[in-house]
């Protein structure tokens, strides 16, 4: 697949646009799917392994169990420290990738090509990893994984909010525990967006081709959100172990004189001989049903936005030389 960066015939997009258009798409995918991420963050960090007469706890049983010893309210537990940081994630992903597409366009002919396209969104996803997500992850992990009750006052957990979270884990464990798992959190990242990016694209072309009456318009809104629940899917499933285990990782404090590669393959271990291979792929299906349709929220709301601002901005704002 090699198409032109700016292929459909639309006008290019501005920077702003981009940071714009992306920061409102990922506040709005955090308000829809937050609830099951914490179930997703739960089981994976749930160390019940399959045992004779222990009943399976599946992402229903998890979250009702939230529910009813938490309340309703702590399905969301760490969605500050997620909507603190995802208008600058989104707005980071969106504008890296198309900054990166155009340094890796051909410069003759201005194409780029699919390995190209994987390579922006590969990247894109390390730049927000390392930019944004890591921090916002280890914060976010340990607000999800305290158990107590959201309504019981007397029941006071050792982190009160995001930023009482990220107080105390700077204060206890520096500033370096922010980034604890950062090598496993850009990895993730930077899969589930190259996979992300390159199917999306793909299908976005597809669409274009087998309709062109639609080409220099936004195709209807339906056809975006279907591709990007599609393409969305694809990400968890090729680094689900990825996941879980940095998890894991950012869940608890550093242990002294143990380096990030140690405690990373202690970890992989101790799942793989306590609880099976299985371990590994615990919070699959939340974090599917999470990742998913989050995507299609962000691609279907990105669009919008992105159309609505080129429709009201002058057209100075619209491009310069920066290209879609």
């Amino acid at each position: 697949m090699a198409t032109k960066v700016n292929g459909n015939g639309k006008k290019p997009t501005s920077v702003a646009t981009n940071l714009i258009a992306g920061g409102g798409a990922g506040m709005m995918e955090a308000l829809a799917c937050h609830p099951l991420d914490t179930i997703k963050v739960r089981m994976q960090l749930s160390r019940r392994g399959r045992q004779p007469g222990l009943p399976k706890r599946g992402f229903l049983r998890t979250g009702i169990e939230i529910v009813r010893k938490e309340t309703p309210l702590g399905l969301y537990k760490g969605l500050g420290a997620v909507m603190t940081g995802i208008v600058p994630k989104m707005a980071i992903r969106f504008t890296s990738f198309e900054k990166y597409k155009q340094l890796l366009a051909n410069k003759e002919t201005g194409m780029i090509s699919g390995q190209s396209t994987f390579l922006a969104g590969l990247a894109a996803g390390v730049t927000e990893a390392v930019a944004v997500v890591t921090p916002m992850e280890v914060i976010k992990i340990r607000l999800q994984a305290q158990y107590h009750s959201m309504a019981d006052p007397l029941d006071i957990p050792k982190y009160r909010n995001a930023a009482h979270a990220l107080y105390t884990v700077v204060k206890e464990e520096g500033v370096g525990a922010l980034y604890r798992g950062v090598s496993l959190t850009a990895l993730r990242q930077g899969s589930n967006q190259a996979v992300n990016f390159t199917a999306y694209t793909y299908f976005k072309e597809w669409l274009y081709k087998w309709q062109p009456e639609h080409v220099g318009q936004n195709l209807p809104t339906y056809q975006t959100t279907l591709i990007g629940l599609v393409s969305g899917a694809m990400g968890p499933l090729s680094n689900a172990p990825i996941d879980t285990i940095k998890t894991r990782l950012q869940k608890t404090p550093a242990e002294p004189g143990t380096s990030a590669l140690q405690r990373i393959t202690k970890i992989a271990g101790e799942m793989f001989k306590q609880e099976g291979m299985h371990a590994f792929y615990k919070g699959i299906t939340p974090r599917i049903m999470r990742v998913a349709p989050g995507q299609a929220v962000t691609f279907t709301v990105y669009e919008f936005l992105k159309e609505k601002l080129e429709k009201s901005r002058p057209t100075d704002l619209t491009g310069d030389k920066y290209e879609e």
